[in-house]
């Protein structure tokens, strides 16, 4: 499945908003719904609990819808955004990752 394809799947469950209000529910959702991957990694980092992976999964794919309705706010698809970050990252790390570019990273 491609990003545009996840895209239109995931709109169809989305609230008839203008692309103002679709911004503003994916990015404040974004921001809930990183804070309970956050959560599920720190109780299995801090507090003896076994990583939920399943559950991680079932966050993730909620973070993807705010990101898909965020996009469709902007006007903009998934895909364009996954390449930006390819041609972003390339940029940025062209012979792979590297630490002392991390470190000293040029905007």
């Amino acid at each position: 499945m491609t990003g545009y394809e996840y895209q239109e799947k995931a709109l169809r469950t989305a609230n008839k908003l203008t692309r103002s209000e679709l911004i503003l529910n994916g990015v404040m959702g974004l921001n809930g719904e990183v804070g309970e991957c956050i959560d599920i990694v720190k109780k299995h980092m801090l507090q003896g609990h076994n990583l939920d992976e399943i559950k991680l999964k079932d966050e993730l794919s909620d973070v993807l819808w705010y990101v898909a309705i965020t996009c469709e706010g902007l006007g903009i698809t998934m895909d364009e955004v996954m390449q930006h970050n390819v041609e972003k990252l390339l940029r940025r790390y062209p012979n792979g990752f590297e630490s002392e570019k991390s470190i000293n990273r040029e905007e």
